[in-house]
């Protein structure tokens, strides 16, 4: 009798990052194949150093490269990512093998709705495209820094008059009783491939490979693929000002793209188009003038 292949997924240890392995896990488990699977928690950069904002540590690589390392080295057969956190680039010896179905790639806000904040109020958050949005939409307010899982943005809503967070995680975690406001996406253009996993694995693991193609979501893929287009083409990572969402029409995939401009004025880019990696090549060729 053959022994059922075991399968270390590897993880970053946030209660979030662990939730999305073991989401993937049970989908693995769930297509019938003999299958052990244990996740493995890798300890990342991003994950160390919460006093450092992410542009002075390298940006979004810091919360993947160890996790890509046990993989690479054998530790791991496959690591599982928020898609939003992988860098424009795959290390050789991996591959993106897997884009499950795709959360909401929206924004929230925690604390109170924006219309609610007082003027000159401010709203926390890490990332310099959500900032840049929300001052276009409240020119008023003030952005101010933050890290940290989610847990300890939730705690420090109260430090502030709201925090802005990704939809999925907050639905994930069971902390949709604290959404004050979802922002729509042509309001608020989600980072590249939020609200979507991606799984990556050595590239000649041709058996794993074909276990993870069972349980991918072609259209989360297809715009997935022409966000990360988008982003690589910009030469970006998540310090940059820019984001990017894709959605799949009867017309075609529509592309949603962001990007300030060196006055901070927000330049954007919303067009249909057939091959999902020339638009997010056009997307950000036209936006970056």
């Amino acid at each position: 009798m053959t022994e059922p292949r075991r399968l270390r997924v590897a993880s970053r240890g946030s209660p979030l990052a662990l939730w999305q392995a073991n989401h993937v896990a049970g989908a693995l488990r769930a297509t019938g194949s003999e299958l052990t699977v244990e996740v493995l928690v890798i300890s990342t950069e991003g994950d160390r150093r919460h006093d450092v904002p992410l542009a002075e540590m390298g940006g979004k690589g810091v919360f993947v490269k160890e996790v890509q390392a046990a993989v690479l080295e054998g530790r791991a057969d496959l690591a599982v990512h928020s898609a939003k956190d992988l860098p424009a680039i795959t290390p050789n010896g991996l591959v993106l093998a897997c884009v499950p179905e795709r959360a909401d790639a929206s924004d929230a806000l925690v604390g109170r709705a924006l219309v609610d904040v007082p003027e000159g109020g401010t709203i926390a958050t890490g990332s310099s495209r959500r900032a840049m949005q929300l001052v276009a939409l409240r020119p008023d307010v003030k952005v101010v820094g933050l890290r940290g899982n989610m847990d300890t943005r939730l705690a420090k809503a109260k430090d502030h008059d709201a925090v802005v967070v990704a939809t999925a995680a907050l639905v994930r975690l069971g902390h949709t009783d604290q959404i004050a406001q979802v922002f729509g996406v042509d309001e608020m253009v989600p980072q590249v491939g939020q609200g979507a996993l991606a799984i990556e694995c050595r590239s000649d693991d041709v058996e794993l490979l074909a276990m993870l193609a069972s349980i991918e979501h072609g259209a989360s893929r297809r715009c997935v693929d022409a966000e990360r287009a988008f982003l690589c083409e910009l030469g970006g990572d998540c310090d940059l000002p820019a984001g990017a969402h894709g959605v799949v029409t009867p017309a075609g995939l529509r592309l949603r793209a962001v990007l300030a401009g060196a006055r901070g004025a927000i330049r954007r880019f919303d067009e249909l188009g057939d091959d999902g990696g020339a638009l997010g090549k056009a997307a950000a060729r036209r936006l970056r003038g």
